[in-house]
């Protein structure tokens, strides 16, 4: 397809993203090219936008950010077997090679060859963005841009609270940020028995009660949530997962957790932190398990499964839906002010 479009791209190497007239993609012969029907800002694209140490060292302008997205297909390359024209698709953040050891492992997420949209190869914050056939998902026509746009970070949620099974278990979630609020929802969808969630921003923990956190606390409370949560447990908490990436949040999620627990990290610090591994994981036998986004592609399964079973609502977590020449209030609405906003979707055609 020939023709120019409209796209938020980072072209100078400070803070802010520009709105540009850019050539829409050519596509390879793997690859088909979407339409892009919504697209939603995630924590990372934040770095980009304010330009801090992280993204100066990441990022390489020119480039369109964004990774999370839903659209309807436009254009086949040659070699695509599994997509045709018309088809409403959303994709993994992910572009993997399929032939390195990770690849053939089984963890293709963490593929040795990597690139992300938005990181390495042009994103979704433009009105069509060319897809790798292997990284696409395919999405039921009767679920909406929206809905399919968050598909990618609430597999993050899934594949955090679900990499071992949370049936009749408490499920303890530290941070509110939009992924932590998706995974109070997976929890209440599969079977936890209690869902508790720490936080700090009051709008957020109210949003975490819609999504089925039975118990939430506030930091800036007086109340102590790893002694109030032990004492409603008696033992500790069977789960914890920790989305918050704060040092005081990963050695409380240590705190929280029984005796032979399970402890996922999810959340990234600004830098390394130093705490007791012998009382916190040797000793009491404490279960471990890192997780760095979704797999490909059993996570999505149990994604669409989610969804479809209509255990899982995401859509409480969506405050904010704006034109894509509006992406600058959306950053803002994030990273300002009370940061009392869930998840911001740009939409390229509004």
């Amino acid at each position: 397809m020939k023709g120019m479009m409209k796209a938020a791209r980072k072209v100078r190497r400070e803070p802010g993203l520009d709105l540009v007239d850019t050539p829409i993609p050519e596509i390879k012969p793997n690859e088909v090219l979407v339409k892009v029907g919504a697209t939603a800002i995630c924590g990372s694209d934040i770095h980009f936008y304010t330009w801090d140490e992280y993204a100066q060292s990441r990022l390489k302008p020119p480039i369109t950010l964004g990774h999370e997205f839903a659209g309807e297909v436009v254009e086949v390359g040659s070699a695509v077997t599994e997509y045709k024209l018309g088809d409403h698709v959303t994709a993994d953040s992910h572009i993997v090679c399929g032939k390195c050891d990770v690849c053939r492992m089984g963890l293709q997420h963490i593929c040795q060859n990597l690139k992300i949209f938005g990181n390495e190869v042009d994103g979704s914050f433009a009105q069509y963005i060319a897809v790798p056939e292997t990284s696409l998902w395919p999405m039921a026509k009767e679920i909406s841009w929206e809905i399919g746009a968050i598909m990618e970070p609430l597999g993050g949620a899934v594949q955090a609270v679900l990499i071992e099974p949370v049936t009749a278990q408490s499920v303890v979630i530290y941070g509110d940020g939009p992924i932590a609020l998706f995974a109070a929802g997976v929890a209440r969808a599969s079977g936890a028995r209690k869902v508790y969630l720490i936080g700090m921003v009051p709008e957020r923990l109210e949003i975490a009660k819609r999504m089925g956190a039975d118990m939430v606390f506030n930091i800036s409370d007086p109340i102590d949530p790893v002694k109030a949560i032990i004492d409603d447990t008696r033992v500790g908490a069977d789960v914890v997962v920790e989305m918050a990436g704060a040092p005081a949040s990963i050695k409380n999620a240590f705190a929280t957790v029984r005796k032979g627990g399970r402890v996922t990290t999810f959340g990234l610090t600004p830098k390394p932190i130093e705490f007791d591994i012998n009382y916190a994981i040797t000793l009491r036998q404490v279960r471990v398990r890192g997780v760095a986004g979704r797999h490909m592609w059993d996570t999505w399964r149990l994604v669409d499964g989610l969804l479809q079973s209509g255990q899982l609502d995401p859509c409480p977590v969506i405050t904010h839906t704006l034109p894509l020449a509006e992406f600058d209030k959306g950053f803002k609405l994030i990273t300002t002010g009370s940061r009392a906003t869930g998840k911001v979707l740009l939409l390229p055609f509004a």
